[in-house]
Formats: C-alpha cells, structure tokens, sequence
C-alpha cells in the first residue's frame, strides 16, 4: 500500500512538473517576440542560403512587426555559423538559416553538434536549386548520352569544373564516373559560379552548375544544358531531362534553405515560427523572388516533415561520401 501510495505522489509530483514547464513555455510564446530576431547565416553574403534568407528575414519582419537581422557568420563550410547558433540561448532570438553544407559536413569534416539532435527544427524555406549539367556550347556532344560516348572514346580527355573537394558539383562528378563507367577529370575553381564561367570559357568542357549560374550561360549561348538532378524536370526550363530519366538512378543533388533554433527552444516559440514561416514562403511574392533562383517551396512543411527530410538527406549524403571513398567514413 505504502509503495501504492508513493507511486502516487511520485505521478502527481511529475504531472505538476510537467504542468509548469509547458505554462512556463506558453509564457514565453506569448510574449514572444518583443525585440528583434537574428538569422544567422553561416556563409558568405550572396551565396544560395543567404539570398532567400535575406528575402524571408525581410517578409517575416513585415508582418511580425519587429526587426529581423541578418548576420553572416562565414567559415569553416558553415560550422563557424552553426556553431554560434548551437550555443546560442534558446530563446527565439537566434535562429540558423541552414544549407545542405549542414548535412554534407558530417561526411567530410569533424563537426561538434548534430544537424538534427542539436538544434530545434522549424521548416524548410526552399528547396532547391538543382545542379544542371552543362557543355561548352562548342563542344561536340548534344546529350548525357553523346557526353557520355565521347568521355568513353577519350578517357581522362573530359574535365569539368567544380567547387572543390566535398561539394555537390564535385560529388556528381564522381557520381556520374561510378555510374558511366567514365574518367571525367574533376578540376576545382573557388566556388560554383567560377566554374561554370571556366566551362564557358572552354577552360573546361562542362560542370555541374547550380541553376541560377546554369541558366544565365545557357541563355546566353555559351554552354548547353543537357540535364538536371533535380528529381522531376524544372518548371521553367522543361525541356532539359532530368539525370534519372536518362538512366541514371538516384542521380539527385539539390540544395536547400531551412531555419532552425537552438535545442530545446519552447515548442509554442516554434510552432510560432514555423506558422509564420509558411504564411511567408507561400506566399506569391516570395515565390516570385525565389523563381529566379531555381528554387520552390515545400507543400507541406512542419517541424517534423523537415526532421524526416534531414534525416533521410544525412543518411542518402553518406552514401554518397563512401562513393567518393572519403576517409573520415572510415570508422
């Protein structure tokens, strides 16, 4: 009876604990925000996640009514920013405008949080761009499947430009390699958009460019887009087939944009968060201003749908980090 009774006490007891941390937190959320908001941006100013973080702080701020200032933290391939995040308060005030570099770096690099156990996610921003194979408009080939033959034909003859070691144009350099059974020479430039101006320049013969850089060469006559990894053909540039229609399975590299708050950030401050984040990105102005960019937004998009995808996307990006036989899966 005694045990009964302090199994009891011990119920109540928890119930009571449980009932002021969630008035506590409803607290919080209700007087949330009342001084403005920091997106910290762990790359460059310019780069792909910080364009559409900048376009999301600047609506966001219209209709919360309080300011929301973007910071750039640049460094390490984005730890530095991530970092200052992960330590931050978890208070709403600090929020982290994540990339695919955050999944990738777990693969390459020794990072000192978890993308997913360290951080309180609240939605995808976008998704996307996709990368877009693309040729000196020069060159002879016309097709994956022409590129392919020649590269074949011409072993070690073939380069493309990359971003250097452990990005996704460099992945799918050596993605397409595995698959093809070809030696296209991987050459690293500073960054995606360098590369893509060497294949222009016929520096190289073809890259894997990210749509934005991709678009404005091929517009331009100076390269030739033969495919994207994207896992469905881009509403506007339909008539370039996708890697996997071709033949390529699982050929899918396609950054994305989302916003995450230090762990254990009072759930009513992210289901805050998270509903405004939505009435923002569905609305046809952001859409319009990412459009250029190559990007889209999620239909459905919720702290847990982001999770899922993050997870999935950590597991899919270490497979293919065994394929570029990275040392530090070597464990």
């Amino acid at each position: 009876m005694m045990h009964s009774t302090f199994q009891f006490r011990a119920l109540i007891a928890a119930i009571a604990v449980t009932a002021l941390v969630l008035f506590a937190d409803s607290a919080i959320a209700q007087d949330y925000p009342n001084r403005p908001i920091t997106f910290v941006v762990p790359f460059a100013p310019g780069g792909l996640s910080d364009v559409p973080g900048r376009i999301l702080a600047a609506e966001l701020q219209a209709r919360i009514g309080h300011a929301v200032i973007v910071e750039n933290k640049p460094g390490a391939s984005g730890i530095t920013g991530a970092s200052s995040v992960w330590r931050a308060a978890p208070d709403g005030y600090t929020l982290l405008v994540s990339a695919l570099a955050d999944v990738q770096n777990l693969h390459y690099l020794s990072v000192p949080y978890d993308p997913v156990k360290d951080f309180s996610l609240i939605g995808m921003v976008t998704d996307g761009p996709a990368l877009v194979l693309i040729v000196n408009a020069t060159e002879p080939y016309k097709s994956v499947a022409e590129l392919v033959a020649y590269a074949k034909a011409n072993p070690s003859k073939v380069s493309f430009g990359t971003s250097g070691p452990a990005t996704s144009p460099a992945i799918a350099v050596t993605q397409l390699n595995d698959l093809a059974k070809t030696s296209i020479v991987d050459v690293p430039y500073r960054g995606s958009a360098p590369a893509a101006a060497a294949a222009a320049a016929g520096e190289v013969q073809g890259a894997f460019a990210f749509y934005a850089n991709a678009r404005s060469l091929a517009d331009s006559g100076r390269v030739r887009a033969l495919a994207v990894t994207s896992a469905k053909r881009l509403e506007n540039w339909p008539d370039v087939p996708t890697m996997e229609e071709l033949g390529y399975a699982n050929f899918y590299h396609a950054g994305f944009v989302g916003l995450a708050a230090p762990a254990n950030t009072p759930a009513p401050i992210v289901a805050f968060l998270n509903k405004e984040l939505n009435a923002v990105i569905h609305s046809e102005s952001f859409k319009k201003k990412i459009e250029p960019l190559g990007m889209t937004v999620p239909e459905v998009n919720t702290p847990e749908t982001f999770t899922a995808f993050m997870r999935r996307e950590i597991a899919r990006q270490g497979e293919l980090a065994k394929l570029a036989g990275h040392p530090n899966l070597a464990k």
